[in-house]
């Protein structure tokens, strides 16, 4: 077991994070009045360790990201060596490092065979920034620049930047400013437990994917350069798309020349059961976004997959890519990354996520749905969901929505358990290498929390 660095005083770090952090996606007078932030000391495996040496199991895998586990210990001493030979340099003005190149080859390698490039940024958000850069200067140079419309879906997530809140369908960022792309358009999400009706999943699926085309015709197929969407919606819920639905998003960008842009940030990177998403559900893109699961959170950086239609055109047109960001392919971080892949290949965390931890989830999941607060559970590999609603019949949501949800995810932190809740969905995405007891483990306490919940609003 890993020892704190130092002896850490928590109160006096409670008392400067609330005095001075101000931390992403947070209320922070409500945080202030709960008493401030617990304090993450240590982490290994698949459990994290507060300043109160609480063993919390981690359902998240941090934010959908350590896929490989905490306390790796060959990462830690790998970034120190590259450190050590070269800390850092920019790959601008015709330069790389060994690890850029390397690392772009070996990613390069698990793509599908028309995708031989990749540009590096440091975060989702920054590559789904470059996919908007990246659209539009490909139609530049295919010569057809009125193609600047781009189309996303309702409740997507896309990254917090300018760029990627409004290529993402989340409405209170919107309501912050966060739309400020005018060239950015949204459709129905593939949300058949939400808005299927009488419709089968099959049905429901040709009637979302059908949206899409819908407003490409709206805007004029001429004037539409790309869609852009998640394998599974990740933080809008875990939405797994009926498996009509993304057969026929791949018609419909084919039939009016549209780009594809996969944004693999969070399925990507075996979370699924293969490498990537677009595997498991037969999409054919033209750009993959790719973060999280590339160096499982150890070091911040992202990639672009560039497919040989994208990148010929842009390469033989000529002419400078104005875009990159100052730490694009760094070397500590792209050396990390490298080694983090070879690790789940050689302890084979994609085939286990697929053939045993992924099912026992499933089966795990599935002893919840009769539950009396329980409208729906799914997953696809290790990334599940469980659907809380007033009506299970009905599937009638409570209102306000999240407040419910919320209240479960108090008594997961109770029970020193991390499930987030989006809304009144319950999610988990736990590292791959968690093992079929930690699963049972993780999916026991839901159960109780799930309970409590349901005792707190009288439903038991």
């Amino acid at each position: 077991m890993t020892e704190p660095l130092r002896n850490l005083d928590i109160e006096e770090l409670v008392r400067l994070d609330t005095a001075h952090h101000l931390h992403p996606f947070t209320d922070y007078k409500a945080l202030a009045a709960e008493g401030g932030s617990r304090i993450i000391t240590r982490a290994e495996g698949v459990y994290l360790y507060d300043g109160h040496n609480n063993k919390i199991i981690d359902g998240m895998a941090g934010l959908w990201c350590v896929n490989v586990g905490y306390g790796r210990d060959d990462l830690a001493e790998l970034a120190m060596q590259q450190m050590k030979v070269l800390p850092y340099y920019n790959t601008f003005f015709k330069t790389a490092t060994a690890p850029s190149i390397e690392l772009a080859a070996k990613v390069a390698s698990k793509l599908p065979a028309n995708f031989n490039h990749v540009f590096f940024a440091n975060s989702g958000s920054e590559a789904n920034d470059t996919q908007l850069r990246m659209v539009h200067h490909y139609w530049q140079c295919a010569g057809q620049p009125e193609k600047r419309f781009v189309i996303s879906r309702e409740n997507a997530y896309h990254g917090s930047t300018v760029a990627g809140a409004s290529l993402g369908g989340m409405g209170p960022m919107h309501k912050q400013g966060g739309k400020l792309i005018p060239t950015i358009h949204h459709v129905m999400q593939p949300y058949w437990y939400k808005l299927g009706g009488d419709m089968t999943p099959e049905e429901f699926g040709l009637a979302a994917a059908k949206s899409l085309e819908d407003k490409i015709l709206e805007l004029g197929p001429e004037n539409v350069g790309a869609f852009i969407g998640e394998p599974i919606q990740g933080a809008g819920g875990v939405i797994i798309p009926p498996s009509t639905y993304w057969p026929e998003i791949n018609r419909i960008c084919k039939k009016y020349d549209i780009l594809l842009i996969c944004d693999e940030v969070i399925c990507g990177f075996g979370r699924t059961g293969n490498w990537f998403g677009l595997e498991t559900f037969g999409i054919e893109p033209d750009l993959i976004t790719m973060a999280k699961g590339l160096s499982s959170g150890y070091l911040p950086i992202a990639a672009t997959g560039v497919s040989d239609r994208v990148a010929n055109t842009i390469i033989e047109n000529g002419g400078e890519f104005y875009h990159g960001y100052t730490y694009s392919g760094h070397p500590v971080a792209c050396a990390v990354a490298l080694r983090n892949i070879e690790i789940m290949e050689e302890e084979k965390l994609v085939e286990n996520t697929r053939d045993v931890a992924g099912p026992h989830l499933a089966k795990r999941l599935a002893e919840l749905a009769d539950h009396p607060l329980v409208g729906e559970v799914r997953s696809v590999g290790l990334i599940g969901a469980i659907e809380l609603v007033k009506d299970k019949k009905t599937r009638e949501r409570f209102d306000p929505l999240g407040k419910v949800g919320t209240m479960c995810r108090d008594h997961f932190f109770k029970r020193n358990a991390i499930m987030r809740a989006c809304g009144d969905t319950m999610v988990l995405s736990p590292p791959l290498v968690i093992t079929p007891a930690e699963i049972d483990a993780l999916i026991d306490v839901a159960k109780e929390c799930i309970d409590a919940t349901a005792k707190d609003i009288g439903v038991m």
